[in-house]
């Protein structure tokens, strides 16, 4: 899964590719390095800031996203469009452009009309865990235990969405690296990843240019992460990840290829 932030305030790209007209050429650019699918985001949900700021406009939203997933649409049907956003309507608008998958950072808790607008369009839905809401993430976080909260957030959120007429097979699991964790928690995570497969379910991992990965690094910027993100990449897809979240296309789909290889096997 590529990331396409159509944004101008993300934390890894800071708006380089906020110009529609750029956007779109990256998104075939990503498709042609290996991309399986693009993650379009309108709203930066960075932890660290997101808390602060007041909700973006959905019609802002709805701006910077619908183009871009409407041009990369009409020239690429084919392609899996994912939209980053917690907003029902622009959910519903973006699904409308083209796009077949709704990635939320709520986990279907900040938006209740998000349920139905799932439901009824058919798409897929990644499910992510947070602690608190999108906009009340603690600042130190506590767990009893990291993955059996998840775990465990997890079988409230499918019944959920179950009750609300999401199909099982719509659902995709994300634990949510950075999103009311500690670099601790994030790297256990990462270890104890398989705990979470026990659903049948797919798992996504986004650990691309996070922060715990500067931490591992010694304070590096986020341009300086690509290979701590391939390392986590590797080790996520090594505990059963099924997709993974990057910036960085080409590279991680070498590491996703060889990482594949060892864990799924390799037929000469």
């Amino acid at each position: 899964m590529g990331v396409l932030n159509v944004t101008p305030d993300s934390f890894s790209d800071g708006g380089t590719y906020f110009n529609p007209a750029i956007a779109v050429a990256r998104a075939f650019e990503m498709l042609d390095q290996g991309a399986d699918i693009l993650d379009v985001g309108g709203e930066s949900t960075r932890p660290a800031t997101f808390g602060d700021n007041a909700p973006l406009d959905a019609r802002e939203e709805l701006r910077r996203v619908a183009p871009v997933i409407e041009a990369v649409h009409a020239k690429r049907p084919d392609a899996i469009i994912s939209v980053d956003t917690y907003k029902a309507v622009v959910a519903k608008a973006a699904v409308d452009a083209g796009a077949s998958i709704v990635n939320d950072v709520s986990g279907l808790v900040y938006d209740p009309e998000m349920a139905g607008v799932v439901a009824q369009s058919g798409a897929g839905y990644v499910l992510m865990h947070i602690l608190g809401t999108p906009r009340n993430i603690p600042a130190n976080p506590v767990y009893a235990d990291v993955i059996a909260d998840i775990h465990a957030f997890f079988v409230s959120r499918i019944e959920f969405a179950l009750a609300n007429g999401i199909a099982r097979e719509q659902l995709i699991l994300d634990p949510g690296l950075g999103f009311g964790k500690t670099a601790a928690h994030n790297f256990e995570i990462v270890r104890r990843l398989r705990e979470l497969t026990d659903f049948g379910l797919p798992i996504l991992s986004a650990p691309s240019r996070k922060a715990f990965i500067g931490k591992a690094l010694g304070g590096v910027p986020a341009d300086q992460r690509v290979e701590g993100t391939a390392a986590v990449v590797a080790l996520s897809i090594a505990g059963g990840a099924d997709i993974v979240r990057v910036h960085d296309v080409a590279q991680m789909v070498r590491v996703a290829r060889v990482a594949d290889a060892v864990v799924r096997g390799w037929a000469d």
